[in-house]
């Protein structure tokens, strides 16, 4: 999320200076949205805030390729959907995208796009999250005894909090194909 803001961060990138604009049209309200029409631009734009690239893959100059590697290679934390006129080959089984989506798309799917990215990344987070509790409470359960467990507010807590946190996937994953998510893991 952009600092100063509660929205996520979405740059769109294309050298197509009206397909851009209508993204960032459909987009602006429910996101603060960028636009770069170059590959370069893209490099300049993208950063610590940002959230999901919208990245069109054939651009004259610096192609989505090389600008997804360039991205990569930075250690971003963004989600990258390659949204472009360009079908899909096997080429894409070895590219670090999050989602490949061929235009043209419409408002409702280029919002759904955006979303699916960021409860993906929301998801991948609370996974991470859930492996460092089960593995914390695992630990205690390896060297402390029942009683010693059940007499902890701490462990009690930590149980919790992983329930919860289970509760919360189980949401997010009926929410999202859970076919899909798996590819992003």
């Amino acid at each position: 999320m952009t600092a100063g803001t509660d929205k996520p961060k979405v740059l769109i990138v294309d050298d197509e200076e009206r397909v851009a604009t209508t993204y960032d049209l459909r987009l602006g309200t429910e996101y603060d949205t960028e636009v770069a029409l170059s590959g370069e631009q893209a490099i300049q734009a993208v950063d610590e805030d940002t959230d999901v690239v919208l990245l069109d893959r054939r651009m004259p100059g610096m192609t989505g390729d090389d600008v997804l590697e360039k991205i990569r290679k930075r250690g971003l934390d963004c989600r990258v959907v390659m949204l472009t006129a360009v079908d899909p080959d096997f080429d894409i089984a070895e590219m670090d995208i999050d989602d490949y989506v061929v235009k043209p798309v419409d408002k409702d799917e280029i919002q759904t796009v955006v979303e699916r990215a960021l409860t993906v990344s929301e998801y991948n987070e609370q996974m991470q999250q859930l492996s460092s509790l089960k593995l914390k409470r695992n630990v205690l359960e390896v060297e402390l005894s029942n009683n010693e467990l059940h007499d902890s507010e701490q462990y009690q807590q930590l149980s919790t909090q992983i329930e919860e946190l289970e509760s919360e996937l189980e949401q997010m994953e009926n929410t999202l194909d859970i076919d899909q998510v798996e590819l992003f893991l």
